[in-house]
């Protein structure tokens, strides 16, 4: 199977003045689209039942597949699917918050979403070097948590359910932001899609139950 760049689901300038459009524009055309053919011309090298998978079950199965490929999968596989994930979770939200069972679970992990907003910044500010931050939900506690990823490796990859995430690569951000990560993490906030992380949760809910 060849893969194609999925399209940005809104215009480049959608997320202005908190992402510029040519950030937008560099990130995904540039960086998704090298991530995406890195991962077609891995797959080339898959050897089956593997290579048949879609992206997300070939990540889950990477103990399973030989090198060298696996860590090409790993890297270009990873970058295709994280990013793939992450530009529909972002709008500008005019300052929204969760609600209603999002809302909930959140309380219940982090006892505020204040709370919660401080620890994944916070978590995001320290990852050191290339990754990204990200909200799961483990499926053995019921619990969400916050954790940090190295480069493009994957939640997936250890039975977790991605609910958010925030990519914090330079090329994320340093066109609009030089080195002041922890400006735009801050920024960042306002364009978070809540809606589209509520739909996560209550699909991994659904498959879970």
């Amino acid at each position: 199977m060849i893969y194609q760049l999925p399209p940005l689901p809104y215009a480049y300038d959608a997320l202005e003045p908190y992402m510029s459009k040519k950030t937008l524009t560099v990130h995904h055309d540039k960086h998704h689209q090298a991530y995406t053919d890195g991962f077609n011309k891995a797959l080339e090298q898959t050897p089956e039942p593997y290579k048949s998978m879609k992206p997300e079950e070939i990540l889950q199965s990477l103990d399973k597949i030989p090198e060298p490929v696996r860590t090409a999968l790993k890297n270009f596989g990873g970058g295709y699917v994280n990013h793939s994930f992450f530009w529909p979770l972002l709008k500008k939200n005019n300052g929204a918050v969760p609600q209603g069972d999002l809302a909930k679970a959140i309380t219940s992990s982090f006892k505020s979403f204040d709370q919660f907003k401080i620890e994944f910044s916070d978590a995001a500010k320290k990852l050191f070097g290339s990754g990204w931050t990200w909200l799961v939900l483990d499926p053995k506690t019921g619990s969400l948590r916050i954790m940090n990823l190295p480069n493009q490796e994957s939640p997936v990859s250890q039975g977790l359910k991605p609910l958010l995430v925030l990519d914090v690569w330079e090329h994320a951000y340093y066109l609009d932001y030089e080195n002041r990560r922890a400006e735009f993490i801050e920024k960042w906030w306002a364009v978070v899609n809540w809606d589209m992380v509520a739909q996560h949760y209550q699909e991994v809910r659904k498959k879970s139950a």
